[in-house]
């Protein structure tokens, strides 16, 4: 496994942080989608800043939950603020996040022009994680969540959502 590094967090940290996993995609941690902007441990308690991946989402409150529940395990208390600015971005999902969405069936996001051209259905870039074509079209704007689109295959014939660029 290749470890990234994770300069906002303590490394002792890291291995409960990657036991929390995110409520809508469960193969990603929050380590992976980039949500945890900081986790520090200052006198015995752990501080933890997360950024929601859009304002409003309601996986935050799951997560948050899932962060005290997770380190209350190893007896040790979170303060968990919610951090806005800067915004969340999907450039913060790593690399292996990227890879572990699309293992599960969600294509990874693409490069923001590229986003804009396939959601708009100017041209079909975004590759299908099931056969891995490009011959793909847009079905709805709205996935299975409001971060998501949904397309379909049109080799394969399969529907599958498209985890939107965010910037």
């Amino acid at each position: 496994m290749t470890i990234e590094l994770h300069p906002n967090i303590d490394a002792h940290l890291i291995e409960v942080l990657e036991t929390v996993s995110d409520p809508e995609i469960p193969v990603l941690t929050v380590l992976d989608l980039g949500v945890i902007r900081e986790a520090v441990e200052k006198e015995g308690v752990i501080q933890i800043k997360l950024t929601p991946t859009y304002s409003g989402c309601p996986a935050m409150d799951v997560i948050g939950d899932d962060l005290k529940s997770a380190f209350a395990k190893v007896g040790k208390k979170v303060n968990v603020d919610l951090v806005l600015a800067p915004a969340w971005t999907t450039d913060w999902i790593s690399e292996s996040g990227k890879r572990k969405m699309e293992a599960y069936g969600i294509a990874a996001p693409l490069e923001e022009t590229a986003d804009k051209e396939a959601l708009l259905g100017n041209k079909r870039i975004v590759k299908c994680p099931q056969c891995g074509s490009t011959n793909t079209h847009l079905v709805s704007q709205f996935g299975s969540t409001a971060c998501k689109a949904l397309f379909k295959c049109d080799d394969c014939l399969e529907p599958f959502d498209y985890f939107k660029c965010l910037k």
